[in-house]
């Protein structure tokens, strides 16, 4: 970039980075849906199909450990294909995939269908990700990014309200007609995606100079060109071998590691709130409820770190969230025999000081690489997540049955203090860098 080229990192955002953010924070907000509603489900489904313990697990797990598959495919076909290509391939999965739920009569169909959204979803995260991240401002870029996660928990918290009240108004037999409601939603996705353009440090990292071009004038204005896209535009390629040796792989390993960390008891929590809260002794309309305000209070809790994000700073924001976390959770274990407002409590703070954890695992995941290997790092970072979540998701139910909500609680607040640790040792500061300084190594 010449001395006098304004980055479009400086410009103020505009009408395309707002459309974009909901472009993205669209797929965001459906995967949370997505992934969350089997939480809603699952009780009825169990009775429907008498399903045991192993097989609510693995059903519950499914979307997890397609996730994990998706975010490496995604990651490496976003940087071959590029990120437009690949932004309409996840609705198109849960359109599909969806509605076949209707369909489904054995624990093997609903395993298959919950992997494959679980791929597409896995898809989702480097795609929208990566797509969005190289065209915002510096400024807003923690804020939209942490946006994500904001509409992911709103998605999740919508299909606990509207599961509840189908179930409660149309009777249990309609958890097949919940299950396949987001197909109505991935099709409204697709339409909103309609006329989305390549990224332009994707075209240049790959030679397509003039187009890039094109694609930045028609957004930021005549004035703008390649030249202020602020990082190198070699097309020169790093391999992963490279990758990890230049110091990267600490980079991945803390992203992978804090992201786990933190998501092993949410989606514990999401997959099967209902259970955990009935075995705290929150029983009928108590356990669906309660599961309710708590996923209202994860929205809450992202709300409140995105407006912090820029004030904070990343790291000791991380570094809060885990630990505050940790001491709710614990806090529930100890006080599981006393009131349910207590305790409810003591899950809605979990579920605030969480935020911070959960929308720096986008925020961190997209600024600690470079454009090459964004997508890929990003990916690899949410397919390891999702793995350790599969495991916990799919021990949950039988921890539940085996120790009781106590104990889980007590095992689930020592994830977060070992996050706690990990942020405190590992966590960089990248507030106020452009991409190109946020990704080095220097």
């Amino acid at each position: 970039m010449t001395h006098n080229a304004m980055s479009i990192e400086d410009v103020p955002i505009n009408r395309f980075h707002q459309l974009l953010t909901l472009r993205s924070g669209g797929g965001w907000f459906l995967d949370g849906y997505i992934l969350s509603i089997i939480g809603i489900t699952m009780i009825p489904m169990s009775d429907s199909l008498h399903l045991s313990s192993e097989a609510q697990g693995s059903i519950a797990a499914a979307a997890l450990f397609g996730m994990f598959f998706g975010g490496f495919v995604g990651g490496k076909l976003t940087d071959y294909l590029g990120r437009r290509r690949l932004y309409f391939v996840p609705p198109i999965i849960f359109c599909i995939c969806s509605l076949l739920q209707l369909f489904s009569v054995s624990v093997f169909d609903f395993f298959s269908l919950r992997f494959l959204i679980g791929f597409g979803v896995g898809i989702e995260y480097p795609v929208a990700g990566s797509l969005l991240v190289e065209f915002l401002p510096r400024e807003n870029r923690g804020p939209r990014l942490s946006m994500l996660t904001i509409l992911w928990f709103i998605g999740a918290a919508v299909s606990y309200i509207l599961g509840t009240v189908v179930i409660d108004y149309a009777g249990p037999s309609s958890w097949r007609l919940i299950l396949a409601s987001p197909a109505v939603l991935g099709a409204l996705l697709f339409v909103l995606r309609l006329g989305t353009p390549e990224s332009p440090r994707w075209l240049i990292k790959k030679g397509h100079n003039n187009k890039a071009d094109t694609i930045i004038k028609s957004i930021y204005g005549p004035n703008f060109s390649v030249l202020s896209i602020p990082e190198g535009n070699s097309e020169q390629k790093v391999s992963i071998t490279s990758f990890l040796k230049a110091g990267y792989g600490v980079r991945l390993l803390f992203v992978s590691l804090f992201w786990t960390l933190s998501i092993i008891p949410v989606f514990a929590v999401y997959a099967f709130a209902p259970q955990v809260l009935m075995s705290l002794n929150f029983g009928g309309s108590w356990g669906r409820y309660g599961a309710i305000l708590i996923t209202i209070m994860f929205v809450v809790g992202c709300v409140i770190a995105t407006w912090l994000i820029n004030v904070m700073g990343r790291r000791p924001m991380l570094i809060h969230s885990f630990l505050w976390s940790g001491l709710s959770l614990v806090a529930v274990g100890f006080f599981s025999a006393q009131s349910k407002w207590l305790i409810l409590g003591c899950l809605a703070a979990y579920a605030v000081s969480i935020g911070g954890a959960q929308v720096l695992s986008i925020v961190y995941s997209q600024e600690l690489f470079p454009t090459e290997f964004r997508p890929l790092a990003s990916g690899m970072a949410a397919s390891l997540s999702r793995l350790g979540a599969a495991a916990g998701t799919w021990l949950a139910p039988l921890s539940l049955e085996q120790f009781g909500g106590t104990y889980t609680m007590f095992i689930a607040g020592f994830l977060c203090f070992l996050g706690f640790l990990l942020s405190y040792y590992l966590a960089p500061e990248t507030h106020r860098l452009n991409l190109d300084q946020a990704s080095s190594l220097k």
